[in-house]
């Protein structure tokens, strides 16, 4: 405490202190961050809540050519170099995790000196979810993606690679295992969505996301992001890999 009491408590005071001379106010964000100099800035306690209510949360690097989702434990805080979603179900994995998805993401992104940002409210704000699922269609989903994950963890394992390396194998021409698990991913999505296999992905998005505006516009109920199942069967969609966090020996 008393290191940060030095080196951070006088740099929040000078900022205060410049908005004040800049603004010609005593009252200010900055401001009134220096009356609490000690906390985060922004500590996002309510995301903080959420995903101490769930065993694991799904989360993205934010500045990415591909977002990679995977899970990670909740005794983990994420910083602000990821995006973090309070969803623990395999259902909601494999519809972030989908091409449709990524369609729609690099369509509403915004860019960060060239290179695609994730923020919540152009990409996942926008991006409707599939309005009336089946329970086939739900498990299908989760266990493409379950499958897709435990592929991800072999090969990484087997080969010695980051996640990174092995998507940049996606890029390369050729029978590939990882571009097969996510065409299967793909074909479970596409049919949750009850998604034409000749429609053009976004232009279906986009008519979902406008049909869905004016039902809440009417004061509708729309399918909201997660599992659209009751609680009490939610168990069954959650299985238990995730980061782990690091115990000191």
């Amino acid at each position: 405490f008393q290191h940060v009491e030095e080196t951070v408590m006088p740099a929040m005071q000078a900022a205060a202190e410049k908005e004040q001379r800049v603004s010609k106010r005593t009252t200010g964000p900055r401001q009134s961050h220096a009356k609490k100099w000690w906390k985060h800035w922004r500590g996002r306690g309510e995301l903080l809540r959420a995903i101490s209510q769930i065993p694991r949360y799904i989360a993205c690097a934010r500045v990415t050519k591909r977002p990679i989702f995977v899970f990670v434990d909740s005794a983990i805080r994420p910083n602000d170099a990821l995006t973090a979603f309070p969803l623990a179900d395999d259902y909601s994995f494999g519809i972030l995790q989908s091409g449709i998805h990524f369609e729609w993401f690099k369509a509403r992104c915004s860019a960060l000196k060239g290179d695609f940002r994730y923020t919540s409210d152009t990409v996942f704000d926008t991006f409707p979810w599939p309005q009336k699922p089946g329970r086939a269609q739900i498990k299908a989903v989760a266990e493409a993606g379950v499958a897709l994950r435990t592929l991800r963890r072999e090969t990484m394992r087997k080969l010695n690679y980051s996640l990174r390396d092995l998507y940049r194998t996606l890029e390369q021409p050729g029978d590939n295992p990882l571009r097969e698990a996510h065409a299967r991913l793909d074909a479970a999505v596409r049919a949750a969505y009850e998604m034409p296999a000749d429609a053009d992905p976004l232009a279906f998005m986009l008519e979902l996301n406008l049909a869905c505006a004016a039902k809440e516009k009417a004061g509708e109920k729309i399918t909201a992001p997660g599992l659209p199942l009751p609680p009490e069967e939610h168990a069954e969609f959650v299985t238990d890999d995730c980061i782990q966090p690091i115990v000191p020996v």
